[in-house]
């Protein structure tokens, strides 16, 4: 009789279990960050990359222009797939390329720019990488489309040509 009694009760244990688990599958947390943002560009002081002179933010970014700050190394590897998409960019005089170099090797970032060439009109630098987190990077690369001194739009990880498009249609 034991037996028979036995088995139910681990049914119903397991059944319960099956049930938690599959509503925990339904229920997504994974976290998405909000691109389009309209918020205002964090004042933070750094070096200018080729003359490392200091530099203000408020003194970088003019109203009534549009910039893209991209945060880049040269040890990151999707920075370099998306250089040539950034090239193309720099094309357009509409569009104020900035630079933000992220954690690295000066050296090594003088020899990328010669490598790939310059898309930037300015190159700041951020060795420890806290004026990326006052942006909200995640890492590299990551862009921010900036108008009157707001960021209108986030781009995390390598731009590609879908979004060097959209870039092109916001600033028109």
């Amino acid at each position: 009789m034991k037996n028979k009694i036995l088995p139910f009760p681990v049914i119903i244990i397991f059944g319960i279990i099956f049930f938690i688990f599959y509503k925990g599958l339904e229920d997504s947390k994974i976290y998405t960050p909000n691109v389009n943002t309209k918020k205002e560009i964090p004042v933070f002081n750094t070096k200018e990359f080729f003359s490392g002179e200091n530099v203000k933010s408020p003194t970088i970014f003019d109203p009534d222009k549009v910039y893209l700050l991209n945060i880049w190394s040269s040890w990151c590897v999707p920075c370099r797939q998306e250089h040539p998409l950034l090239m193309n960019l720099n094309l357009d005089d509409k569009l104020y390329i900035i630079g933000m170099n992220y954690k690295d090797n000066l050296k090594n970032a003088e020899n990328f720019l010669k490598e790939l060439g310059n898309p930037y009109k300015e190159i700041f630098i951020d060795l420890d990488g806290t004026i990326a987190i006052e942006w909200g990077a995640y890492g590299v690369p990551e862009s921010f489309l900036i108008y009157n001194n707001k960021i209108i739009k986030k781009y995390i990880g390598p731009l590609n040509q879908q979004l060097t498009d959209e870039i092109f249609l916001l600033i028109k």
